[in-house]
């Protein structure tokens, strides 16, 4: 009995298997070494995004509200001509609204989403500083105890024997799910 071997074309399923596999070793190499990431205090904890994500930083203020949007987007402002949304990072992790203080700021960041950009400006309670984490210094996110969902997090950096919440800005801040955040929320007070 004779066996045929089929063959494959290039770039069928065994070879993007492999091109994923190469890609995913790659990406874990170039994160052993070190990046760097803004850490800001939110609600006592701290926590950081990465450096090449952050546009820049402002002072709080000149926020337009939007009704019926839910607690968590705190309103919109305008950058430069542009109208870029502001999220609650605290009320966004599901704890309660942020009081506005004097270190009160926001972060304009911007996240990629498939074949967008995004600007999201998020208001922490103090910016804190950039920094260095070695890859070998992060650690995976904690499976159970965060305060925040687990997808929120990218990692925990180890730090000068603490921890900072190294967070997914893509999950934290994905468009389409505060989308249909709002969506409900309004439907809500629709109904109400």
């Amino acid at each position: 009995m004779t066996q045929i071997a089929q063959k494959r074309p290039a770039g069928g399923p065994v070879n993007a298997l492999a091109r994923q596999a190469a890609a995913a070793l790659e990406a874990r190499q170039a994160a052993n070494g070190p990046q760097q990431y803004l850490t800001f205090v939110l609600g006592g904890e701290m926590f950081a995004v990465a450096i090449l994500n952050v546009k820049e930083i402002i002072e709080y203020g000149n926020l337009t509200e939007i009704p019926m949007m839910p607690p968590f987007i705190r309103g919109v402002i305008n950058l430069r001509g542009a109208v870029v949304p502001v999220i609650d990072l605290a009320a966004r992790f599901g704890g309660a609204e942020s009081q506005v203080g004097k270190r009160s700021c926001i972060v304009i960041l911007e996240v990629s989403e498939a074949d967008s950009r995004h600007d999201i400006g998020v208001m922490v309670d103090a910016v804190s500083e950039v920094i260095e984490i070695p890859g070998s210094e992060i650690e995976p996110p904690p499976s159970f105890g965060a305060r925040i969902r687990a997808d929120f997090i990218q990692g925990m950096g180890k730090v000068a024997g603490k921890f900072v919440i190294i967070l997914n800005i893509v999950k934290v801040l994905s468009v389409d799910e505060i989308a249909l955040l709002a969506q409900v929320t309004s439907a809500g007070a629709d109904g109400a």
